[in-house]
């Protein structure tokens, strides 16, 4: 995606999150728990909400089977806030109104399988 329809995304992905999954799902913040209030300036929060964004729709939206909802909590819901919530996540640093930049991992820049000159 990219343009219109990726601003589009990130809009209703906001909603759902600041709407029903926080709402809902969004636990006290501690050191043991971080949680940053711009979530959207971290990528791996933004790739992982939408994720289970993505599986929320499909696994409780019409159509779904009974045992989606129980799915998505155990399949998606846990692993994603564990890994988000975890003082070594992305959330690393960040404190209640203080958002913590992360540095990216520095990569060689070569192309370790391109042509051997």
């Amino acid at each position: 995606m990219d343009g219109k329809e990726y601003g589009q995304t990130l809009r209703q992905l906001t909603l759902w999150t600041h709407h029903v999954l926080l709402p809902v799902y969004g636990r006290e913040v501690t050191s043991a728990e971080p949680w940053c209030s711009r979530w959207w300036e971290h990528p791996e929060a933004v790739a992982q909400f939408h994720g289970l964004w993505l599986a929320w729709g499909e696994l409780t939206g019409p159509g779904s089977k009974q045992s989606g909802p129980a799915n998505w909590h155990r399949d998606y819901l846990v692993p994603v806030m564990s890994a988000l919530r975890n003082p070594t996540g992305p959330f690393a640093g960040c404190k209640p109104g203080a958002h913590r930049p992360k540095e990216v991992p520095k990569v060689d820049a070569i192309d370790p399988f391109g042509p051997v000159g």
